[in-house]
């Protein structure tokens, strides 16, 4: 990826629930461009759809013609071929997206938001990574609150994260901890200070501009 030589390319991940998308908000409110690639994700399988339908079936169609994501889920969940079938599909996808989505960026630093940030194309590239964690019991009512999954279920996902962690620092790329412990107590406004206060000075260590949103 060429583009680290003219701008900075900061990766940002984090634990299941662990509030990444509150990071990004707020450097987007330090001025920095954020792709969220969950997003696009779901944007690239509406531009796979042809290839999804031919390999998995139309029943992963739902009623409104476009591609049921939970039934399309369900095809590949615990079949390691179909998994990496879609993958096979998708992964590309994404990744062609978001080199274009770099290169048409004019800014001098960018954030790229993914869950699996280390199976992007541009993670051996980038500029710097912050990965977001928070105290497993806050995860576990973020999760239960927005997913509403039984518990036996959301335990499931969170121990499939144990290597999580520690993948994202052993490799060469300056990588943050960034602890979001969430702002359900008195201590609120002190919690967000601090958490403000992480991201500006990760920012300054990197010698990256803020030009904070009006």
């Amino acid at each position: 990826m060429k583009e680290k030589k003219d701008k900075k390319v900061i990766g940002l991940t984090g634990t299941y629930c662990a509030g990444k998308n509150h990071v990004a908000f707020i450097l987007e409110q330090r001025g920095l461009p954020v792709l969220d690639v969950d997003k696009l994700g779901h944007r690239v399988i509406e531009m796979e759809k042809d290839r999804l339908l031919a390999r998995f079936g139309q029943d992963i169609l739902g009623p409104d013609g476009f591609i049921d994501r939970k039934r399309l889920g369900a095809k590949v969940f615990g079949s390691g071929g179909e998994l990496a079938a879609l993958e096979g599909i998708i992964h590309p996808a994404v990744d062609r997206e978001i080199l274009d989505w770099i290169k048409s960026r004019k800014e001098k630093a960018c954030v790229i938001n993914a869950a699996l940030l280390h199976r992007s194309q541009s993670f051996g590239e980038l500029y710097a990574v912050i990965v977001v964690d928070a105290p497993l019991h806050i995860r576990l009512l973020r999760a239960k609150k927005r997913d509403h999954l039984p518990w036996a279920e959301l335990l499931k996902r969170f121990q499939s994260q144990n290597e999580f962690l520690p993948q994202y620092f052993t490799g060469k790329t300056d990588t943050y901890r960034v602890e979001n412990p969430g702002f359900f107590s008195f201590r609120s406004r002190s919690l967000r200070l601090r958490l403000e206060n992480r991201i500006d000075e990760i920012l300054s260590l990197k010698g990256i501009e803020r030009v904070p949103k009006l």
